[in-house]
């Protein structure tokens, strides 16, 4: 089959490798349908995740067609239509018995790679490096599925692939980041990163009762976008600086809650703020640049919340851990348990709550992978998201 392989930094290519096959009586095979370039992708393709090897196949967000079910799988058959959760979950371990399907005990066959470096190991996760697994992913024309009873969600109506696509993903995890935010009526909440994930987190803010919602970004078309699809207020920290807007926007208390929906590759309108955390990753003193969860921090109302789903893969320098304690901040973060939000976020979908596809940019076939990269990295075209046709 054709699959988007990860060859090293900045260089992926669609290969010939072999069909996946029924490795336990749990699996299933999914024929892809749609797949996307997610923006924690663009961290593997940039060489900041470690334990990547040559040749691994890319990819978390996908869905299809069974076209084959192991002996023991009960709640799929051959030729369901579903949509698989990126975290690979077994279902029966203290984690997922408590919906924490991120962390599931059992998927991960690398676990003691992923201890030296994390300290516990999380769940597998599809096309994301050895430590966490070292699954191939879904940008591709079939994939393996593991615990096929726990995963995917059969999608049983008319709705087209591209407004369910992102239930393997980024819509919960925007969810999830403005759940954490314990909104209440009247909550202001302000958000870091207006890619994908942003959008969502916005989106999720308003749908949970979130009075305002300011988005922080520097690219003028998605402010534009989380201004026009939700009612975000936006805020080009390359214009305007960051703290004085907040104070200003919100009567000098600062957000009720701050969302950090960029992660590992945070950029800076200060060119020595940048260019200290860049040295430090380019010599190996710092893995990630936190510029935006250093603001949402420092930023955030006292007695507030900060809520991280960015993606981040190692350590950071200079965290503002003494404005953290001494303010009363709580902080929360983690990989989203897809599978807790899948039933209730395909409701709101069928609902008309939200429409997930409003993110989607670009439109390409999977040969076309390495372009797609490309073009999301450099934030071409106004760049917002990227689906893959297999």
């Amino acid at each position: 089959m054709r699959a988007n392989c990860w060859l090293g930094r900045g260089d992926v290519e669609v290969r010939q490798v072999p069909d996946p096959q029924i490795l336990n009586s749990h699996d299933a095979i999914v024929r892809i349908t749609k797949t996307a370039i997610c923006g924690s992708d663009l961290h593997l393709y940039g060489g900041f995740v470690p334990t990547m090897m040559k040749g691994d196949v890319l990819g978390h967000e996908f869905m299809g067609e069974v076209v084959d079910v192991g002996h023991d799988v009960e709640s799929l058959r051959i030729g369901d239509r579903v949509v698989v959760p990126f975290p690979i979950a077994c279902g029966q371990c203290n984690t997922c018995l408590a919906g924490d399907y991120s962390l599931c005990e059992n998927s991960n066959p690398n676990a003691a790679l992923a201890e030296k470096i994390l300290g516990h190991a999380p769940a597998g996760i599809f096309g994301y490096s050895h430590m966490l697994g070292g699954f191939p992913g879904g940008q591709a024309e079939y994939a393996r599925v593991p615990f096929a009873d726990v995963g995917p969600i059969k999608i049983e109506d008319d709705l087209p692939d591209e407004r369910v696509l992102f239930l393997s993903d980024i819509l919960p995890t925007g969810y999830m980041g403005a759940e954490f935010c314990d909104i209440t009526p009247g909550d202001v909440i302000a958000v870091w990163g207006a890619g994908p994930v942003g959008q969502f987190a916005v989106a999720s803010a308003f749908l949970l009762g979130a009075e305002r919602v300011i988005v922080i970004d520097r690219f003028p078309y998605r402010l534009e976008m989380a201004r026009d699809s939700s009612g975000a207020e936006p805020v080009n920290y390359e214009e305007t600086d960051v703290r004085e807007a907040l104070l200003e926007l919100t009567g000098g208390r600062g957000p009720d809650a701050c969302i950090d929906a960029v992660g590992l590759e945070a950029h800076h309108s200060s060119h020595a703020a940048y260019s200290y955390d860049r040295s430090k990753q380019i010599t190996r003193v710092e893995s990630d640049r936190p510029f935006a969860l250093r603001e949402a921090v420092r930023n955030c109302r006292n007695g507030g919340i900060v809520s991280v789903i960015g993606v981040y893969g190692g350590f950071v320098d200079k965290f503002p851990m003494g404005s953290l304690m001494n303010r009363g901040l709580t902080l929360r973060s983690g990989q989203c348990h897809v599978q807790r939000y899948l039933r209730p976020l395909l409701d709101r979908i069928r609902n008309g709550e939200i429409d997930p596809s409003f993110v989607i940019t670009h439109r390409l076939g999977l040969d076309d992978a390495p372009h797609g990269f490309e073009t999301f990295r450099d934030k071409a075209d106004e760049c917002m998201k990227v689906v893959l046709t297999p």
